[in-house]
Formats: structure tokens, sequence, C-alpha cells
């Protein structure tokens, strides 16, 4: 039987809340496994294709599954959410799934220098494995937001996995303070690709990381170049691991590691671009942006994606409250909504024709926006062209 979490409101009323997808969250520590298990079955039959089922499940079985069974709108009453916080049942499911992303590019490395593989099977496993070490950085995501000692390790150990290590500190310290502005390289703009926002993102991210971090480490003392360097500490980390491999298993690790590196970081990319896309906050009269809102990140309740991604699609108050875990995490009504998950939303980013004609004309309906150009985050190169084709349509 669910766990029933208990307590009182301010009015003394006693609330009883279940969280009825509880044992579902498990999904999550199935999710980073499955390159193993295209492995597995890659074994079984003699058909290098099945090395490819991960992506089949994620882009195409995936939107089904958000299709079939919807979206969930129901938020834990707040007074719950500190009985809901302090189950340790919660934690332990991001932090078993550390070693599991660990454990699969162990595996998928061992099976690529143990067998007697085409250089486009290789390939192949290095993208599937990638992409679930993507989902790693979705653990780091969940972690790096939380301020105990331990979290902060798992999240620099998990962000390891893919070579990512500055990511805690460029996007909790960085992102969360300028997202949903033209200052922010992590908030795509209306009109941008995501191949030109990658390079603006990719770049952006590493350099605002060790701005923040050297002068953290200015302020208290201590040398940039030192243990007290996070980013240096997961560094570390990743280079032991993936030199490690190479040891190992040979110089075929080399093309493997690159190409599941780069995988792993354009998930990343990909989760930046659909989640701010378009969207601006305020300037006060004192320069200022005004306080994220929930209105500034556009916001998904698909079941089945947010369970495999712990409830990382519920951006919009994730941004307005980021140390709240993930199971409390609440809709609003009068969202910026996808109109799919992410599994959904990344591929139809891929083919930017097919991105602005879905996502532009929900864009300009917002709630907040209403048409008005000036309320919306727009590239500057398509600035001209956007206000044109707006002053045209305003005179028809």
């Amino acid at each position: 039987m669910a766990k029933q979490y208990l307590a009182q409101n301010d009015q003394g009323q006693t609330l009883a809340y279940t969280d009825r997808k509880k044992f579902w969250w498990l999904l999550s520590l199935l999710y980073p496994v499955l390159p193993m298990v295209g492995i597995a079955l890659c074994a079984l039959t003699g058909y290098t294709v099945a090395l490819a089922l991960p992506i089949l499940l994620s882009h195409l079985g995936m939107p089904l599954l958000d299709a079939v069974l919807g979206e969930d709108v129901n938020n834990p009453p707040e007074a719950v959410v500190p009985a809901l916080d302090q189950d340790r049942y919660y934690r332990w499911l991001t932090w078993v799934t550390v070693p599991l992303h660990f454990l699969t590019l162990l595996v998928a490395a061992w099976w690529v220098g143990t067998q007697d593989l085409s250089w486009g099977a290789v390939l192949l496993l290095a993208y599937v494995a990638g992409m679930h070490s993507g989902l790693g950085l979705n653990t780091g995501h969940e972690l790096g937001h939380k301020h105990t000692t331990t979290e902060q390790w798992l999240a620099r150990w998990v962000l390891a996995v893919p070579v990512y290590g500055h990511f805690t500190v460029e996007h909790g310290q960085g992102h969360h303070r300028w997202v949903a502005t033209p200052e922010d390289h992590a908030s795509a703009r209306m009109g941008e690709s995501i191949y030109r926002f990658a390079l603006r993102e990719l770049p952006g991210g590493i350099r605002r990381a060790w701005q923040i971090e050297s002068a953290r480490l200015n302020q208290a003392g201590q040398a940039v170049w030192s243990w007290h360097n996070t980013l240096l500490q997961s560094y570390a980390i990743a280079v032991t691991l993936q030199s490690g491999l190479v040891f190992a298993f040979g110089w075929v690790m080399l093309p493997f590691l690159m190409v599941h590196n780069i995988v792993a970081w354009w998930q990343l990319t990909s989760a930046n671009y659909v989640e701010h896309y378009g969207l601006l906050r305020d300037k006060l009269p004192s320069g200022k942006y005004e306080t994220p809102k929930p209105h500034h990140s556009w916001n998904a309740n698909h079941v089945a994606s947010n369970l495999a991604l712990f409830h990382l699609q519920r951006h919009s108050d994730h941004h307005a409250f980021p140390s709240r875990r993930y199971q409390s995490l609440r809709n609003f009504e009068n969202l910026p909504q996808l109109p799919s998950g992410y599994f959904g939303m990344f591929p139809l980013a891929y083919i930017p024709p097919l991105w602005f004609k879905v996502m532009n004309p929900r864009l300009l309906a917002l709630p907040h926006v209403q048409g008005d150009l000036r309320k919306i985050n727009i590239d500057p190169s398509k600035r001209e062209a956007l206000l044109r084709h707006d002053a045209t349509a305003s005179r028809s």
C-alpha cells in the first residue's frame, strides 16, 4: 500500500496525500541502463541493429507513451511538501542512479573493446551510450541543486561520465541568474535554430563556469588551479575514468569516447534549447531583471517522460524554486506548455523549419505575450525581419 503523507494546513486541518506515482519513479533507474539491454539483445541475436533499441524507445516509444498516458497536473498540498521531501526513498533513487551511469559506460566500452565490431557498430553504440550519459547530466542537475555535501559530490561524480564537470557551477549560479534574458547563452531566442544556439551555449557554459568558480576561489584566498576547484575535481574523475578505458580496451576507445561525450553534451543542449525558447523576463526601472517566474520556462506534465527525467519537465516550478526536490515540483495554470515531452520535442528541434512552425505560434499566443514581440527574447539576426512581418500583419 502506498505511503500517506500527513500534515496540518494553516487552518489546523489534517491533510493526507498519497503519491500515486511513487513506485513508478523506479523508471528513472531503468532508463540509464537501456544501452545494456541493447547489448544483451545484440549478443543473443547477433544483429547489430539491436544496439539501436534505446534510440527507438527514446524517440518513438516515449512520445507514444506520453501521448497515451497523457498529462498529470496534480500537485502535492504545500503543507505536505516537508514530509514528502524528508522521505529518503526519493533521494536514494537519485543516488543509486549515479553508479548506474558509470556501469552503463563501462559495459558499453567493454563490448566495444572485446568484440569484433564494425566501425558502424562502434559509432552506433557510442551514440546510444552518449544519449544515456546525457541523462546523467539530468541526474547531476537534480543533485547539484541540493545543498548537502553528499549530493554535491555525487553531482560531480555523475557529471564526470560525459566530462561535463562545469555544469553545476554554470547552471546554478549562471543560468539560474540570467535565465530568459538576452544575456543568457543557455536561453534560446525566437528564430534561433538549435544549431546556432549550440554555438553560443556550449562554449558559453564553460567560460561562465570558470569565471564564477575563479571569482569564488579568489574571494576565498585559494588558488584557481587547486583541488579546491570543484570543476577540476569532476574533471579529474573524468580523466581517470576515460583514460582508464583507453588503457584497458585500446585506441578504439578514442573515437568511441569522443562520440559518446559529444552526444551527451548535445542532449543537454537540446534540453536547454526547448526549456526557455523565446521567453523573456521584464527589465525593471532599476535596470535589473524581474525575479524568474513560472511563465519564464516551458513546462510539460507528460507522465512517462517526467518519470524518466526526475520531473525535469516541470521546469517552471524548478526555476521559481530551484532547491525544491523533484517529487514536490508543481504545475501551475496558464503556463507555457510544450505539446510533448522532451523525448518528442528534441527531434522536432533538430528540424528548425518544423520547430518554428510549431513553437513560434505557441510563443506568440502566450497570455503574457499576446503577440507583442517586445515581450519575446528574439534572435538579433532575425529581429528586423520579425518586426517587419509583425508590422505587415498588423496593417492587414
